[in-house]
C-alpha cells in the first residue's frame, strides 16, 4: 500500500506536482487550511489522516525526538 503524504508549506509546490504526477497521493496544508500551524499542529494532524508528514524544517527533528522519549506516537 502506498503512503499518503502531508506536505508543510514549505515543501516548493513542484515537488507536490511531480510527486501527484506520478499518483503519489499528496495533502497540503495549504489545501487543509492548516498553514499557519505550528510543527508540533502539523505533525499531529498528519497523525490524525494517516499520513506522513514531510517537511524541510530541521525544528521537526526535536520535535519527533521529544515525542518518541514521550511514547508519543505519530506518522512517519
Amino acid at each position: 500500500m502506498a503512503q499518503a503524504w502531508y506536505m508543510d508549506v514549505h515543501v516548493p509546490s513542484a515537488v507536490t506536482a511531480g510527486l501527484r504526477r506520478r499518483g503519489v497521493d499528496v495533502l497540503t496544508s495549504q489545501e487543509d487550511g492548516t498553514r499557519e500551524a505550528d510543527d508540533a499542529a502539523l505533525l499531529q494532524r498528519a497523525t490524525d489522516l494517516g499520513r506522513v508528514l514531510f517537511t524541510q524544517d530541521d525544528d521537526l527533528l526535536a520535535i519527533a525526538s521529544q515525542w518518541q522519549q514521550e511514547a508519543r506516537e505519530f506518522a512517519g
